[in-house]
């Protein structure tokens, strides 16, 4: 089976991950600093997308969905 991320995509995460746990990662817009590993991990990948690794695409939001059940009722 193929990797779903490149090897350098996993590099920016791993380099995410050690500066969220050194304290020195912070956020894009805010510059506020990251406490969550889920954040972390994501601008690690948005990093590597940005560079143009191999890296899927982001996964659509669900509001569709959610809209449908809401008109049925």
């Amino acid at each position: 089976m193929a990797r779903k991320y490149s090897k350098k995509a996993s590099a920016k995460v791993g380099r995410a991950m050690k500066k969220r746990k050194a304290g020195t990662l912070k956020s894009g817009r805010s510059g506020k600093k990251v406490a969550s590993r889920k954040q972390a991990i994501a601008i690690g990948l948005s990093e590597a997308r940005a560079e143009g690794k191999k890296v899927p695409k982001k996964a659509a939001k669900k509001k569709k969905a959610a809209k449908k059940r809401k008109s049925k009722k």
